[in-house]
C-alpha cells in the first residue's frame, strides 16, 4: 500500500468500510482523501479543484445511503474522483484517465456504485427522475436516488425541465444543489445571481439554522412536528428573500443553502431528508478547490491544471515557448480580436468555455461583443442566430462533442434562414483523457448533411487563420470551422489574412503511385508518411482538401484521372465522414480507383493520450504510411 494513503482511507475499500465509522472520524477521512486527490492528482493530470470542492459531501452521502443499492448520480463528474476512490479504485486511482486505465468521468461498465453514464453537463436531474420513477415501477420504494449537481450545470436548460418534470411526477428524488459560483470559469447569468443572494441573505441562513436544529430537537415528538416544520419553511423563505423561492415555486421542497464542508452537520442534514419523501432540492455552498490554497485562490487553472508542485502548488512545464507553435485556441482567440477590430460587425459568443476557448482575450478588449451565455449550447447557437439576422458576424465557439447538444437551432434556427454564423468547433477530433464522452469526432459528418453549410478544417494555425477571415465575408451563410485542442506545426502563424476559395483544396506534394486526400490537422501525420515512404522510393501525392462541404470536385475529377489508389484520412467518424463523402463523389462519377478510408471506427473510443488513440484508430504517421504499402500491395 503507497504510504501516502492516509491510516483511515486505508481502510476504506468500499462504502461498507466507510459506514462502519464513528462520525468524529469522518473529518479526520475528509482530510486524507483530500490529501490522496491532490498527491495523485499532482502527478497524473486531471480535474482537480472540482473533486477538492465536494470530498465532504461524497463522504457524507456514501455515509448515508446505502450505495450501490442506492442510487447516486454526478453530474457532468468532474467531482467524482473522491467517489471513485471510496468505491473500491483508491488502488488503480494512479490509472485514472491514462490508457487502458479508470475512465476520469462515472462509468456504470466500470462500477456497479457508477449509477448513471456522465460526461456533459446538466444531465442528472433527468437521468435522477427516471431512475426514481423505475424504483417506483419495481416496487422498489427504499431505494433513494440522488442527482449532484452544480450551479453551472443549473444554467443549462435541460435541468430545469428536469425540475420542471420533477416537480409535476412527485417522485422521490433528492437533488444536491452544488453552489460554488463556478463552472470551469465564474458562472454568469440570473441563475447564478439568484443562487448568490440565497447564500448571502444573512437572517434567512440565521433562521435556516435554527430551523434544522429545531427539527432536530423535535424529532422525538414523532412527524407532526416535522412536518410542521416543512408547512413554515417555505413562507419563512419567501418573506425573509422578499421573493419566491424559485425551487419551491416549482413544488421542489427547497433545504438550505448550508456550509457543505461540514461533513458532521452534512450527514446529519442527509439522514434526515432520507426520510422525506417526494422531491427535493438541498442547497450547499461550496468552495471549488478546496483545502489546496492556490487551487481555491485560481479556480479557473486549477479546474484541470496539468502536473504541479503538490507542496507549493506551481504548475509544472506550462512556460510558453515562443519557438513551438501555439494552441490552435490561441490562434483563435487572437485572430478574432485582430478581426474584429477590422469588421465592427464581429461578435463573439461562448456557452461557458471563455478560457478554454480563448474567447476570453475577446472578452477583456471588447466586452461589449463578446458573450459567454452560461452552459446552454442551443441558447448559444440560436443567440448567435437572432444577431445574425440583424447583420452581425457571430463566431459561435463550442466544443465539438458539447455542439452536438444544440443540433437541432444548427438547423432550424441558422441553416434554414441561411445566416452567417460562424460555428468554431474547438476539440475537434479525439481529444484523449476525457474519452468517449469528450471526442469530437462526429462534427464532419453531422455536419455536412445540412444544406446552406459550409463545412471545413484547418490543417494548420496559418489556414484556420485564413478560413476565420474567409467566413466573414458578406452573404457566406452558415460556416463551420473544425480543430483540435493543442497545438499544430506553423511556429510563425501571424500571417497576413488571405481569402480561401469555398471548397477549394490544395495540393501539399506531388507523387505518382497513389493519392493521400487529408482534411484537418491529419494533414500533418499524412506529410510525415510521404517522407517515410519516399525512404522506400514509394512517391505519394498528398492533398490538403481543406472543405468537406462543398468538396472541390475539380481537384477530385483530376486525382482519380491520375490515380488508381487514394487514401482517405479524418480525425472523426469515418461512417458518414470526408471519406464518404469522397466514395459518393466516385459513385457518381463512376470512378474506378481502390479507396480506402483511414479514420475513427464505428465504435466508441476510450480514454488515453491522442497519439495512442490515433494509433489505435489507425490514422497516425504510421497508420498512414502502413495503409499506403498495403494498398499498393493489393
Amino acid at each position: 500500500m503507497d504510504e501516502s494513503v492516509g491510516s483511515i482511507l486505508k481502510s476504506i475499500n468500499s462504502p461498507a468500510d466507510l459506514r462502519q465509522l464513528p462520525t468524529e472520524q469522518l473529518t479526520a477521512l475528509c482530510d486524507e482523501l483530500r490529501q490522496f486527490i491532490i498527491d495523485e492528482v499532482s502527478s497524473n493530470p486531471g480535474h482537480l479543484g472540482a473533486s477538492l470542492g465536494v470530498v465532504e459531501l461524497t463522504v457524507a452521502l456514501h455515509y448515508v445511503y446505502n450505495t450501490p443499492y442506492d442510487q447516486l448520480i454526478w453530474d457532468v463528474g468532474h467531482q467524482a474522483y473522491g467517489h471513485k476512490i471510496l468505491t473500491g479504485r483508491r488502488d488503480q486511482f494512479h490509472t485514472n484517465r491514462k490508457y487502458e486505465g479508470i475512465s476520469g468521468f462515472p462509468k456504470p461498465s466500470e462500477s456497479e456504485y457508477d449509477a448513471f453514464g456522465v460526461g456533459h453537463a446538466s444531465t442528472s436531474i433527468s437521468a435522477a427522475l427516471g431512475m426514481a420513477l423505475a424504483t417506483s415501477i419495481k416496487k422498489e420504494d427504499d431505494r433513494k436516488v440522488v442527482a449532484v449537481i452544480g450551479d453551472g450545470s443549473m444554467t443549462g436548460g435541460m435541468a430545469f425541465e428536469g425540475l420542471n418534470n420533477a416537480a409535476s411526477s412527485n417522485s422521490d428524488v433528492l437533488i444536491i444543489l452544488n453552489d460554488n459560483n463556478m463552472a470551469i470559469d465564474p458562472n454568469v447569468g440570473g441563475v447564478s445571481n439568484y443562487l448568490l443572494n440565497i447564500s448571502k441573505s444573512k437572517p434567512y441562513n440565521k433562521l435556516k439554522n435554527e430551523v434544522w436544529e429545531a427539527l432536530g430537537k423535535l424529532n422525538g415528538f414523532g412527524p407532526k412536528a416535522r412536518r410542521l416544520v416543512q408547512k413554515t419553511e417555505g413562507a419563512l423563505k419567501s418573506y425573509l428573500l422578499k421573493e419566491s423561492n424559485l425551487f419551491e415555486s416549482l413544488g421542489i421542497r427547497y433545504f438550505g443553502p448550508i456550509d457543505g464542508h461540514d461533513v458532521e452537520y452534512l450527514s446529519k442534514v442527509l439522514r434526515d431528508l432520507r426520510n422525506i419523501k417526494g422531491p427535493k432540492l438541498l442547497h450547499i455552498i461550496t468552495k471549488k478547490g478546496k483545502g489546496f490554497k492556490v487551487a481555491e485562490l485560481n479556480q479557473t487553472v486549477y479546474h484541470a491544471p496539468g502536473k504541479f508542485d503538490k507542496n507549493t502548488g506551481e504548475i509544472i512545464g506550462c512556460e510558453c515557448d515562443l519557438n513551438k507553435p501555439p494552441k490552435f485556441q490561441n490562434v483563435f482567440g487572437n485572430t478574432i480580436v485582430e478581426l474584429a477590430e477590422q469588421n465592427p460587425k464581429i461578435v463573439g459568443v461562448t456557452p461557458a468555455m471563455p478560457t478554454g476557448s480563448s474567447l476570453n482575450i475577446m472578452m477583456e478588449k471588447m466586452p461589449d461583443r463578446a458573450f459567454d451565455v452560461g452552459i446552454a449550447e442551443p441558447h448559444a447557437v440560436t443567440f448567435s442566430a437572432g444577431m445574425a439576422i440583424q447583420g452581425l458576424v457571430p463566431y459561435c465557439n463550442i466544443y465539438s462533442t458539447f455542439m452536438q447538444r444544440a443540433y437541432d437551432q444548427i438547423i432550424h434556427d441558422v441553416a434554414i434562414q441561411k445566416l452567417n454564423v460562424i460555428f468554431c468547433l474547438d476539440r475537434g477530433g479525439l481529444v484523449g483523457a476525457d474519452g468517449a464522452t469528450h471526442h469530437g469526432v462526429f462534427d464532419l459528418a453531422y455536419m455536412r448533411n445540412i444544406p446552406n453549410m459550409i463545412v471545413s478544417a484547418p490543417m494548420d494555425e496559418i489556414e484556420l487563420r485564413n478560413l476565420m477571415f474567409t467566413a466573414q465575408q458578406d452573404n457566406m451563410g452558415p460556416f463551420s470551422i473544425r480543430y483540435p485542442r493543442g497545438c499544430g506545426c506553423k511556429v510563425e502563424w501571424r500571417q497576413p489574412f488571405e481569402q480561401i476559395p469555398i471548397g477549394k483544396g490544395r495540393q501539399i506534394s506531388e507523387g505518382k503511385d497513389l493519392a493521400i486526400l487529408t482534411i484537418g490537422t491529419t494533414g500533418i501525420h499524412a506529410t510525415r508518411a510521404v517522407k517515410s515512404l519516399a525512404n522506400k522510393e514509394i512517391t505519394a501525392a498528398h492533398y490538403d482538401m481543406r472543405f468537406v462541404k462543398p468538396l472541390d470536385e475539380e481537384l477530385l475529377h483530376e486525382i482519380f484521372q491520375k490515380f488508381d489508389r487514394v487514401i482517405t484520412v479524418e480525425d472523426g467518424v469515418i461512417q458518414g465522414g470526408f471519406g464518404s463523402a469522397v466514395l459518393e463523389f466516385m459513385a457518381t462519377h463512376g470512378c474506378k480507383s481502390k479507396l480506402v478510408r483511414l479514420g475513427v471506427p464505428d465504435r466508441f473510443i476510450e480514454h488515453g493520450t491522442p497519439e495512442e488513440l490515433q494509433r489505435d484508430c489507425g490514422f497516425d504517421q504510421k497508420g498512414i504510411y502502413q495503409a499506403a504499402l498495403e494498398i499498393l500491395q493489393g
